[in-house]
Formats: C-alpha cells, sequence, structure tokens
C-alpha cells in the first residue's frame, strides 16, 4: 500500500503530503467501514437506572439518528470481588473471560443487543481486557500458573491498581486460552472487533498471534488503547490507537497557555506515522470523565472547537456515553451513578452534522492515502488552527478558534480556493474573495466544497 509522508514548514504551519509505495499485504488493510466509522462508548452500567442491556437496547434508534456508526462496550464480563474497589467493583477486573456480568443481564440479552444493533446498522466491538484479571477469576483456581508470581509467590499486583493481578504471557497455555476466550464472542455473539484496554502493557507478538487466529471467524477492527509515538510496533496489529499525547498536550495547552504550535509539530508526528493504522481522537472516555474531570473541565472555551477536531482530523472519532447531553459532571466509577439525562439532547443535532459528514464526505476518510490534509497559515497562528482536507474534487475546510479570546483573522494560503457551504447553517462562500473571519469565543467552521 502507500503510506503518508508529511513535509511540514512549522514555522507556518503547513503541511503538505506525497506518498511512496511500501511492501505492506494489502491483506493488512482495514476493511472499507473503517475509514468512515465513529465509536460511540456505551458505560453500560451508568446510561440507565436498570443499567442492563435490555435497557440501553432502547437508545440505539436515537443514537442511530444521530449518526453513531460503532458502538463499544465497556467490559460486559463478571467483576471480580475479592479485593474489589467500592460497591460494584471496577469492570475491569474480570471474574471470567467467558460469561456475562450479571449486573447487565444475560448472554441473551446481549446476543439480542448485538442482533438488534446490526439490524440498525451499527457494528459492535467490546473492551477485551488482556494484561490482568481480578483476584478471584476463575483461572487463579484451575490455572494459577497463567499469572506473574511475586518472589513471595503471591499474585503480582497490576501497577498501581490492587483491584487486579496480572498474566504471564511467557505462558503459551495461558495464551492460547485467552486467544480462545476472544473466539467464543465472536463465534457466540457475532461481535465486530475489541477494543484492547492497555494494549500495549501486553506483548505486542500475543497480539501478532491472536488477530489472525481469531479471525480465522470473522474480519474484525482492533482499537488499542496505546499511542502509536509511544509504541509504533503495534501499529503492525491495530486498525486504530489511542491519541493519548494529543490529549495530555492539548489539555496543558489550554490550562497552562503554552504555544498552539507545539500541538501543530505534534500533528505532524502524528501524521508521520501514515496510513497503515489510524488515531482515535477524542476529549473525553470512561477514565478522563471519572479521574481526571468532564471534556468541559479540561478544555473550557475551546471544548466545541476541540469536538470538531476529533470529528474531522485523520482518524477515528472518538465519543462517551452523554456527550450528547451534554454531561457536565463526573461519573462515580465503581458506584452506580446514572447520567442525567433531561430528554433534550442538546448536542445530538451537532453531532448528527460532524457524524454525517465524516461518513459522508470522502475528504475525511480515516487511514486513507487519497486524502490530503494541510495545516493553513492564517494571520492568528497563535490562536487559530485551520486546515483543509482533499480527496479528488472533495475538500473540507475547519477553521478553530484554539483562543479565550475573540479573534479578527484571514487565512493567507493557497491551498484554499473556491466555494464552500458551511455545513452547519448552509451559508455559501467563495474564498477566491473572501478569507476574512471575525471570531468569538468558542467560535468554529466547518466548510465542505
Amino acid at each position: 500500500m502507500k503510506r503518508l509522508i508529511l513535509l511540514a514548514v512549522l514555522g507556518l504551519g503547513i503541511v503538505s503530503c506525497t506518498t511512496q509505495n511500501t511492501n505492506k499485504s494489502t491483506m493488512d488493510l482495514p476493511k472499507e467501514w473503517k475509514h468512515t466509522t465513529n465509536i460511540y462508548e456505551v458505560n453500560v452500567r451508568q446510561y440507565t437506572q436498570e443499567g442492563t442491556f435490555k435497557a440501553f437496547e432502547k437508545e440505539m434508534p436515537r443514537l442511530k439518528m444521530m449518526g453513531v456508526k460503532t458502538l463499544w462496550f465497556m467490559p460486559i464480563t463478571p467483576i471480580a470481588q475479592q479485593n474489589k474497589k467500592g460497591s460494584l467493583g471496577s469492570p475491569y477486573a474480570a471474574a471470567d473471560y467467558t460469561s456475562i456480568n450479571p449486573e447487565f443481564g444475560t448472554l441473551d440479552d446481549f446476543k439480542h443487543m448485538v442482533n438488534e444493533a446490526h439490524r440498525l446498522g451499527f457494528k459492535v466491538i467490546i473492551d477485551w481486557v488482556a494484561n490482568h484479571t481480578g483476584w478471584d477469576h476463575v483461572w487463579t483456581k484451575t490455572h494459577p500458573e497463567f499469572y506473574l508470581k511475586d518472589p513471595d509467590g503471591k499474585f503480582h499486583i497490576a501497577s498501581g491498581m490492587d483491584d487486579i493481578i496480572e498474566l504471564d504471557y511467557k505462558n503459551p497455555e495461558m495464551r492460547k486460552a485467552m486467544i480462545d476466550a476472544m473466539k467464543f464472542w465472536v463465534r457466540e455473539t457475532h461481535i465486530d472487533g475489541f477494543r484492547c484496554d492497555l494494549a500495549s502493557w501486553v506483548e505486542v507478538d500475543f497480539w501478532e498471534e491472536a488477530r489472525p487466529q481469531v479471525e480465522i471467524l470473522k474480519p474484525l477492527f482492533w482499537l488499542g488503547e496505546y499511542d502509536e509515538i509511544e509504541n509504533p510496533e503495534y501499529g503492525k496489529v491495530f486498525d486504530a490507537s489511542y491519541s493519548w499525547k494529543w490529549m495530555h498536550a492539548s489539555e496543558d495547552y489550554y490550562k497552562k497557555n503554552l504555544p498552539l504550535q507545539d500541538l501543530r509539530d505534534l500533528l505532524v508526528k502524528y501524521s508521520n506515522i501514515g496510513d497503515a493504522s489510524m488515531r482515535a481522537w477524542f476529549t473525553t472516555n470512561h477514565d478522563e470523565n471519572s479521574w481526571n474531570g468532564t471534556e468541559y473541565e479540561k478544555y473550557g472555551v475551546i471544548t466545541k472547537p476541540m469536538i470538531v477536531f476529533s470529528a474531522t482530523w485523520n482518524g477515528v472519532p472518538l465519543l462517551y456515553s452523554g456527550q450528547e447531553l451534554p454531561n457536565m459532571k463526573r461519573l462515580e466509577f465503581f458506584e452506580k451513578d446514572v447520567i442525567a439525562w433531561d430528554g433534550r439532547y442538546q448536542m445530538a443535532d451537532f453531532y448528527k452534522t460532524l457524524l454525517h459528514l465524516k461518513s459522508s464526505n470522502p475528504a475525511l476518510r480515516g487511514g486513507d492515502t487519497a486524502v490530503t490534509t494541510y495545516l493553513l497559515q492564517t494571520t492568528a497562528d497563535d490562536k487559530i488552527l485551520a486546515y483543509v482536507r482533499k480527496n479528488g474534487n472533495d475538500e473540507v475546510l475547519v477553521v478553530l478558534n484554539m483562543s479565550k479570546e475573540p479573534v479578527n483573522f484571514s487565512i493567507k494560503d493557497d491551498h484554499l480556493s473556491g466555494t464552500f457551504k458551511n455545513v452547519f447553517d448552509g451559508t455559501k462562500r467563495d474564498f477566491n474573495s473572501n478569507k476574512d473571519f471575525q471570531f468569538k469565543v468558542s467560535d468554529f467552521v466547518v466548510f465542505e466544497k
């Protein structure tokens, strides 16, 4: 296939792209739907008062209308009771890899929900926690040799988390059992992929072994929780990875008043990885919301511009339960704490516009070498992030006020020309004659040619 190479004039924030051939087999290419999808993380426990699959199933038509394409369910396996945190425990401390958490319902309930999701046109992926289990996972009794041990022979506690213990990936029988467990969910429930928790805490050669064996059953989508700048070798396996460095850098940019050029430079580093794998862009998720604050706590007045960026930059937009509300509270992790739905879904139309554009405009295809992304020079590069993405005759222009104040500016860049339509209000604009903007705080625009 072809690999994206970025040439950056960092002082001006201009990115141009060329391509070259590599020897990567076309067998490794993501399937077609992965280029246009988005992912919505479902926190079943906190989604409804019932906290069940049956209750969530009633919400799926609304999410389909909003433009959601892929549903990611946080861990659905039973929660270990020994050393659990809080009254309910962490869903990331599994007690059995091939059973359903009774808190959510039954295996038949899950199958029914997946079937209904497929009928509505969704793809379904589940969280897979391969690095560790809870203290009373069935394997601790049947196969204690599957676990790492401390010098005193006790199970090894995972770093900083005393409710979970780590598995030993030097044990080939454990690897086989893990792969068989993953196969179980594909074979029995027909899911479409996995979001792999702490993927880089597990040796990459396990994922290289696991993926082709599990995909004997069907092609799957694999999202890894790792950052490819720090762990590039995992990109050989996963279709998409987390953009952790971007998330932390953008939060620091806002809270510490750092230079916007730092974010442009980081985008160049991500883009230099190429398109053999993709990045997932997000403003919040279950960890961030519970432990570090809501997206509004993190990003303040640039929250909406950051969401627009996540939906329009090269990769996969990642949403979390309740963002369409919008959710303004930190959800408890180990206790029942239902999202405060009020029936209004004030952000739903905003997301619908962005997600529809992402799925329908070829210029926003993720991980596609036919798409070229240009960072545009403006007269306020210390405050404005502007870029245009092109795929043949299709173009999408995005301009974001990343500052805490109003900005009057112009785009000074030859990569922008022609007539575009604002996707939010339908107005047209000829950028051959007018590239001037007057932005208020939190302003953004998205145009398609």
